[in-house]
Formats: structure tokens, sequence, C-alpha cells
């Protein structure tokens, strides 16, 4: 999110991607098929976020940035609606606003849409998943807010004979 608020470069295209919807056998009803108490611990939040993106995108950067600390900083459950509600409210979001439009099913919707687009399309298994023409490569980064960082995956994504390299233990 910094580099972008930086103002660096990228084209960027945030999508819904449900890590409980990938560990969904096939034979399984699919996540957003499913009661809401029984969709898993990601899809309300990935709702409230399609939602914020959708119908305050000015505002998206920001809360992405309030939700994620609210579960990788804080230890908050991004089930419990009040964490997200909270989340909208500290970056000046009208919460009850954010809750009517997930009430309204759209962002369900978009939810199941992009999440198959990107199972199709790239192979997502992960997040983050970063898509450069039809080359797509999950990383995971050892810090947050690191901008030169996304840079050198971007530069990464370019040499096409690596494959796989990945740390067999956590560098000090």
């Amino acid at each position: 999110m910094h580099g972008v608020e930086e103002g660096r470069d990228w084209d960027v295209r945030y999508l819904a991607f449900s890590l409980d919807q990938i560990h969904v056998a096939e034979d399984e009803v699919p996540i957003w098929d499913r009661p809401a108490d029984k969709r898993g611990t990601g899809v309300l939040a990935l709702e409230w976020g399609v939602a914020v993106r959708d119908t305050f995108p000015e505002l998206f950067p920001k809360y992405h940035v309030a939700a994620f600390a609210q579960r990788h900083d804080h230890g908050l459950q991004l089930a419990d609606v009040e964490v997200l509600r909270a989340a909208a409210s500290s970056v000046g979001l009208d919460a009850d606003a954010i809750a009517e439009e997930v009430a309204s099913g759209r962002p369900l919707k978009t939810v199941a849409a992009e999440h198959t687009e990107s199972v199709k399309e790239w192979h997502m298994f992960g997040v983050p998943t970063f898509v450069v023409g039809d080359r797509s490569v999950f990383v995971r980064l050892m810090e947050r807010d690191k901008p030169e960082d996304v840079d050198r995956v971007l530069e990464l994504m370019s040499f096409e004979r690596l494959n796989e390299f990945k740390y067999t233990r956590i560098p000090r």
C-alpha cells in the first residue's frame, strides 16, 4: 500500500481471494453458497474490504492497512464485525454504510467472482500473489511497508528461469 501512496508506477488491482475457499474440496459447497455462519473466518473481512474498495475507493488503502493491523498487530479476529467496524471508523468511513453494502449481497458475489477468476486465470493459492502479464507469483515478505521489497519482487518476476527460491529457515 505504501508504494502506491508514494506514487510508485505500479498498476495495482486489488482482488478478493478466500483462503477459506481454497481449502474446500471440489465436491463440497463453495464458501459463498453457505450460510454466513458457515463461511469460515475470512469471508466477512473480504466482504467488508470489497464494500470499501467499490464504494469508497479513495479510502480503501487506509482501510486495508487498518484492517490488516487489527488482525496482525493487535491479534483481533476479522470474523468479528465489531473489529471491522472499528477499522472502518478509524479511517473516517461510515461503518453503517459499509455494513449496509455488505448486507446487500453485492460484495459476496464480487468475492466469489474475483476468487474464481484468480484461481482459474493465475492458479492462485495464497496471498499476496503478484501478477505481471501472464506470470504470477505468491510471495511471503518478512516486513511490511517496504516498497523497495515489492520493486525487487517485480524485478525478479522477469527472471523466467527462476521457479522457486525459499529459505530453509528464516534469516536473522
